[in-house]
């Protein structure tokens, strides 16, 4: 079996459209003339703007959507596999968002679709509060994309703190799972890292997650550090905070291996709790 040449873009999204997917483009033909044949960019690819009337004055519906355009055009133009973070899509009949990931084919054809299942509602000590629901209606369904290239589970971001939803996409078949984000700094230096090694060590996968990286003109700043984690948990590769590209070569044979070796996904058992007030 080949190994699977898989990339990262780290983004510094902006709040202008255009020059987004300018930055996206350029950094997705780098990691396509390097050999790359998929490619993960990050969480709200499209835009950064969490301040009041921000999403919903630059959100639109997914056919009108001119970074998910461009983007098509650039798998297509590359003859990759391309996944698009997620961009923040108008639904129709509801006032809320879904902030949304898009699988697309080296046809340009989109393949897969996820929306985010778990909405970041906390105050993490920055100095700002994030209401991710105010804005965005959470998803309601796991998503396992089976390509000819390989089994691919989509997720986003805050995800990464629910275990259920990699356990599922792991004992589905996935062999890699996404985690695209925008990490705020605060919990990025606490756990980023952590989280994404942990989730590939307990389910015998590798974990490609592209970032934001870097001080926003909505003033957030996000924690970058993008990675490739391989299914045994040692990190593969791993970005700055400055906007660039990271590649490794999966062996996917390396997802059975781990499984063999490690067999938990074949050990989950049901049990019943017991609470005991122990005065």
């Amino acid at each position: 079996m080949q190994p699977l040449i898989c990339a990262c873009i780290q983004l510094r999204s902006t709040d202008i459209i255009s020059v987004n997917i300018q930055n996206a483009r350029t950094l997705i033909g780098e990691a396509a003339q390097k050999g790359a044949q998929f490619v993960s960019t990050p969480e709200v690819t499209g835009f950064m703007d969490i301040r009041p009337g921000g999403t919903r004055s630059k959100a639109v519906f997914e056919a009108e959507d001119e970074c998910l355009s461009a983007m098509r055009k650039v798998a297509q133009d590359h003859k990759i596999w391309l996944q698009i973070g997620s961009l923040a899509i108008k639904v129709e009949g509801e006032e809320r968002f879904a902030n949304r990931s898009f699988l697309i084919n080296p046809q340009g054809e989109i393949r897969a679709r996820y929306d985010k299942i778990h909405m970041f509602d906390v105050d993490v000590g920055d100095g700002q509060a994030y209401r991710e629901s105010k804005a965005y209606r959470p998803g309601e369904r796991a998503v396992l994309a089976n390509t000819p290239i390989a089994n691919i589970g989509m997720t986003i971001c805050y995800d990464v703190r629910f275990g259920a939803l990699y356990r599922t996409l792991a004992q589905a078949g996935a062999q890699i799972i996404t985690v695209p984000a925008a990490f705020t700094r605060v919990t990025g230096e606490a756990h980023w890292e952590v989280l994404l090694r942990a989730r590939a060590i307990e389910n015998g996968v590798f974990i490609v997650a592209a970032a934001q990286g870097g001080k926003h003109a909505d003033g957030r700043e996000t924690y970058g550090h993008s990675m490739i984690v391989a299914p045994w948990g040692e990190v593969l590769a791993e970005g700055g905070t400055e906007p660039g590209v990271i590649l490794a070569e999966l062996d996917l044979s390396r997802v059975d291996q781990a499984r063999q070796r490690v067999p938990s996904l074949k050990h989950d058992r049901m049990f019943s709790l017991d609470v005991i007030e122990a005065d």
